[in-house]
């Protein structure tokens, strides 16, 4: 048998614990603990509906909480739906028709993206209108013609909840 070099010899030891190296699962399972509460904690059952500066919603005191619909946000200058514009609201309001074009198109277009059952499609689709407590009632009568058009017959309006007063 040859003998071996010093060089070979330490060679041979560095090569041997370069072998030994292993995967820490302990970090690892840290890192997925904290990503599993944050999710927990960041999926709550209360919906959130979409906050603006423009729009000062006018205020409830229902208990029920809002299912989770298509919303329409109105605000002094724009319609938006699912916070995309659609229409100018003075160009809305000075136009002679009782619907507004743009936004029967788009409500087409999201009507076609949900799945429903020919059941759910009879009953009407919904639809929640969240707009500053003072548009004004020509608008709003347009926007609600427009949605009754596009079958969005389930529609419920935003409000800020304030706490039940006792008599």
């Amino acid at each position: 048998m040859m003998k071996m070099s010093k060089r070979a010899l330490r060679m041979q030891k560095h090569q041997a614990r370069q072998k030994d190296g292993g995967l820490n699962l302990v970090s690892l399972m840290d890192v997925f603990t904290i990503l599993v509460f944050f999710l927990l904690i960041s999926s709550s059952t209360v919906q959130q509906l979409p906050s603006t500066k423009d729009i000062k919603l006018p205020t409830s005191t229902a208990s029920k909480l809002p299912e989770e619909t298509l919303v329409i946000m109105v605000t002094n200058k724009d319609i938006l739906v699912q916070g995309r514009r659609i229409a100018d609201t003075s160009q809305v309001l000075a136009a002679q028709e009782d619907t507004i074009g743009d936004l029967a198109d788009e409500l087409k277009f999201q009507s076609r993206k949900v799945r429903l059952t020919a059941q759910d499609r009879s009953k009407g689709m919904a639809v929640t209108i969240m707009g500053d407590e003072k548009i004004s009632y020509a608008l709003l009568r347009k926007i609600l013609a427009t949605c009754r058009q596009a079958n969005y017959t389930r529609i419920a309006f935003a409000a800020s909840q304030t706490s039940k007063r006792k008599a």
